[in-house]
This record gives C-alpha cells, structure tokens and sequence, in this order.
C-alpha cells in the first residue's frame, strides 16, 4: 500500500471535490468491486434467457437500467471522492454485499420481485448516503449533492410504494425512478456552471466503462456456450454453429473497442453524463444477444421471434455505437472519416432490421441466419478498415510530396 498525503488518517475521509483529474491507475478495489457485477449481470440476463417476450424484456430493462446506476454511482463515487482508508474499504464492502443479495433474489420465486425491490431500496439508500455524506466532510460539496440526495430519496419513496399498489402500476413508478435516479447531474452541471466549473470524465473512467462492457461480452460469450451445450446432437452443424456465433460476438468486440478505446470524452460535466447514459441501451442490446443465442443455437427452440430480437439487439448496439462516438474526442488526422464511419455503423443497424424482414420470409436456418450476421458485419469491418488505411495511404502521400518540395 502506498502510503502519503491522500490517506493521512486511517478513516480516510472522502477526497475533497476538484474537477481537476489526477491521472491514476484502477485500483485493486475497484477491480473486485467490478467482479460482484458480473454475476449480477449474468443473473438478470438469465432471468431474460428464460422467457424472452416484450413483458420479460421490459423487466430486464428496468433491472439492467437499475444495476448500471448502481456500478455507476459507486464508481463515480470512488474515482472522485474514494481513496486509500478504511472508510473507501468499508463502504465498498457494504456496496459488494448489496449487489450480491441482489444476485440471490433475481429470479428466486416465489415473491421475487419483492424480495429485489427491497434489495434495491438498500442500494438506492446506501448510494444516497454515499453522495450525502461527502458534504459532512466537505461544506462546499453540499451545494452540488444536493440534486442527487433529495432525488434519490424520492425515488427510494417510490420504490416503497411499488411494494404496496396493484402490479398494473408498476408500469408507471418504475419509469419515474429511472428518472429520478438518473436526472442529478443534469440539475448538478447547472450549479457547476454558476460557480465557473465544470466536470469531465476522467480517464480512469472511461476506462472503468470499458472494463464493465467486457463483463456483459462475457454473458454474450456465455450465452453461445450454453446454447450450444442445450443442443442434443453436437454434430457437424452444431459445432459451425458454435464457430458462426462466436465471430459475430468477437467482430461487436472489435467494432465496439476500435472505435470507442483510448478515447477521452469531449469536455463537459452533460457529454459525460450522456455518453454514460448512451452505454446503457448499448450493453443492454449484448444481453439481449447473449439470451436469444441461448435459443438460437438450440434447433428444437430456435424460432423467428429470436431472430427478431436477436437482429433488434445488433441494430441498437451498432447505433449506440454510432452515437457514442460523437462525444467522443479523436486525433485530428482521424478526424474527417468520422463521420463516415458514423453514418456506415447507422447504415449497418438499418441493415440488419431489413435482413430480419427478409430473412423472415426465407425461413433461414440457424447456420444461414448466423452466416448472413457475420457477413453483414464483416463487410462493415472491412469498410472500416479501408477508411483508415486509405487514410494513411493518404498521409505518407503528402509527407512524401513535403520532403521533396526544395527549401
């Protein structure tokens, strides 16, 4: 442990706000801080994987919706406010605790989504105290934690409620605590700005975001293995099946990193709060990959319908893509294929949802359905790929023609 100015008292009182980042490395902590999430995630998509339907979908969408602001909040927390105490160690702890009870009770029926609403509201609570709290060791913070405590109680109220009211209103309570949960910063970015301030994503964050999108690729990669394992024959089909579904999850990874890797957000406490918010329907769209290839690759469930979903899940993960990339910073000699690039992720999206149409009609099998997916997408790659090699064609061409010119 490196011991110095940041962790003078053994309490380890939060750091004081400054929208200055220090460059920093991930801790330990906040690695296994990540690792609870995984099986968190992996619950909540198997809870997906077991009856896929538009009600099904919606539940994992308000508890996926709910886990990201959970790991988010916590995270934020933690690179702006955390540091090498026991307090930082404790209040990890509590929140590891948490997210693991939360594991348990997904999908444990009977009463299960009692017994998770009310693990909810212990996350929802303790996230509130954790903002709260800041402002005991810090009087100027209180001003801008304000928003997210009274917001967050509010919320906390509703999740209460939804305990006591018919189940036909649930549909409306749980939209407004998404709503509640996820509005502060939009209030806080105004306070800062007031006071001649702004706050960025740092870039321990963004690499923290990149971190929790290998942990939903894992459930994709877990979904195919599972699907294929469901099969009764492992034969010849099955296994091409198998190879077909992992390259359509490793070329969403190679897109997905190439584009988006060792890239700051664009400045700006509101840019970093949307690109955070875009990451959302984007690693949801993985999950619901990861749930339909659990069916998909098991002839005896494989159907349309999953392929619907399946198709749907590719269009949103290429748009989320697309529009994460405009708040994204670039090199300047990248500069003017981005948008090119943007508009062709769009064009591919659009593609897949005219694929699905078509191939609704054709009655694909499985290994044709998967083998048209990878096609699509490695025409997309390869489009990529030719932007920015011509790219570099093009700039050796103009340094050459500058070595030559005579002085």
């Amino acid at each position: 442990m490196r011991l110095g100015k940041s962790s003078s008292a053994w309490w380890g009182p939060p750091k004081k706000f400054d929208p200055r980042f220090e460059e920093r490395r991930i801790s330990w902590l906040e690695l296994f801080y990540d690792l609870v999430y995984v099986i968190a995630i992996s619950r909540i998509t198997h809870h997906l994987a077991m009856h896929i339907d538009w009600n099904s979908f919606l539940e994992y969408a308000c508890l996926f919706i709910l886990v990201f602001w959970g790991w988010l909040n916590g995270s934020l927390y933690h690179d702006i406010h955390g540091n090498e105490g026991l307090r930082t160690r404790l209040m990890t702890l509590w929140q590891v605790m948490i997210i693991a009870a939360l594991a348990v009770t997904i999908d444990h029926s009977p009463g299960w989504y009692r017994n998770t609403t009310i693990v909810f509201m212990f996350m929802q609570l303790f996230i509130t105290y954790l903002w709260w709290s800041v402002g005991l060791y810090d009087r100027e913070h209180r001003r801008y934690n304000l928003p997210y405590t009274t917001l967050f109680l509010i919320a906390f109220a509703l999740m209460a409620l939804s305990l006591y009211i018919p189940p036909q209103w649930i549909k409306i309570i749980a939209p407004l605590v998404i709503i509640c949960n996820y509005a502060p910063p939009f209030i806080a970015q105004q306070l800062l700005r007031r006071s001649s301030m702004d706050l960025s994503l740092s870039s321990s964050m963004a690499e923290r975001l990149g971190l929790f999108t290998i942990i939903v690729f894992g459930e994709v990669v877990l979904g195919v293995v599972n699907g294929i394992s469901n099969a009764e024959k492992l034969n010849f089909t099955a296994w091409i099946n198998f190879a077909l579904a992992l390259s359509i999850v490793f070329a969403l990874w190679w897109i997905f990193f190439t584009m988006t890797s060792n890239r700051i957000a664009k400045t700006g406490f509101v840019k970093a709060t949307l690109l955070e918010l875009l990451c959302v329907p984007t690693l949801m769209s993985l999950g619901l990959i990861a749930a339909c290839s659990l069916y998909i690759l098991d002839p005896q469930n494989a159907s349309s319908g999953f392929h619907f979903f399946f198709s749907i899940a590719l269009t949103v993960f290429l748009a989320g893509i697309s529009l994460m990339m405009g708040l994204l910073e670039y090199p300047d000699i990248v500069g003017h294929i981005i948008r090119p690039v943007r508009i062709s992720l769009f064009v591919t999206a659009c593609v897949f949802l005219a694929f699905f149409l078509v191939a609704r009609y054709l009655e694909l099998s499985t290994m044709y359905f998967l083998l048209m997916v990878i096609i699509i997408l490695i025409a997309e790659i390869a489009y990529l790929n030719s932007l920015y090699y011509n790219l570099n064609v093009e700039e050796k061409a103009k340094s050459s023609d500058e070595s030559v010119k005579p002085e």
